[in-house]
């Protein structure tokens, strides 16, 4: 079970309320995700490879 204090919310989360984002928790080998606007909704679970390889694929990548 993932309690409240296991989730991180993004730094570029936007202004307001701050609940325009998702939250990670991390487990043993995953990476929960889920969406910040309704925390009790179902999560999204995938490897933390996987997790790793997404995010390092939003990042901008370098004009040539």
């Amino acid at each position: 079970m993932i309690t409240p204090d296991n989730w991180q919310k993004s730094s570029y989360s936007g202004g307001g309320q701050g609940d325009a984002c998702v939250e990670i928790a991390r487990r043993h080998l995953h990476i929960a995700v889920r969406d910040s606007k309704v925390p009790n909704h179902a999560t999204l679970t995938v490897t933390a490879p996987a997790f790793t390889a997404f995010v390092e694929a939003l990042k901008p990548q370098p004009r040539r």
